[in-house]
């Protein structure tokens, strides 16, 4: 059975990328298992506690290392991602064992990418991402879901318009397809 990890750039619980990637998680198949990750906890990457690991740091390597795919929902914030995700992207670039960026657990994985944010729907958070994750020797689906929340704002449940759903499917089939390969 494939894992898909499901990674919120947001920490916010009910926030929209939350919800975006709840709606995905309801379209995978049964023969996929799926998880949300929880890092809040984790400490400022900084070198001189790198080793040994903090325990949050070293609980998350152990699920993303665990996970076949990761599918991250990313608000876009001044034209980016997140600090928090950028903090969680930046442990997961570090080796586990020093100096050996091999054994780095975020190295070669999978990865969808999604957001629900401003007019333009995460387009500035999402190439910044996805640049990043290719730097970092991850495989990045040319799929992606953007949302355009505009007058959404004020709404606390994210509704998707039929474009929107379709749009959602389709990353859902090619992460599919790719796990499938």
């Amino acid at each position: 059975m494939k894992k898909v990890l499901f990674i919120c750039g947001s920490l916010r619980r009910d926030g929209f990328n939350m919800q975006l990637l709840r709606l995905a998680s309801e379209r995978l198949p049964a023969s996929c298992s799926w998880s949300f990750l929880s890092y809040g906890d984790l400490p400022l990457l900084d070198q001189d506690k790198e080793f040994p690991a903090p325990a949050a740091v070293a609980r998350v390597r152990a699920e993303v290392a665990g996970a076949d795919a990761l599918w991250i929902g990313s608000p876009e914030y001044n034209h980016s991602y997140s600090a928090a995700l950028k903090n969680l992207v930046d442990w997961l670039s570090r080796p586990v064992e020093p100096g050996d960026y091999s054994t780095a657990a975020g190295r070669g994985k999978l990865v969808a990418i999604s957001s629900a944010a401003g007019a333009s729907g995460g387009a500035f958070s999402l190439a910044k991402l996805r640049e990043l994750l290719v730097m970092l020797g991850c495989t990045v689906l040319e799929e992606e879901t953007r949302i355009p929340l505009g007058k959404r704002f004020g709404q606390t449940a994210l509704a998707l318009l039929p474009e929107e759903e379709a749009m959602l499917e389709r990353e859902c089939s090619a992460l599919i397809a790719r796990l499938a390969d």
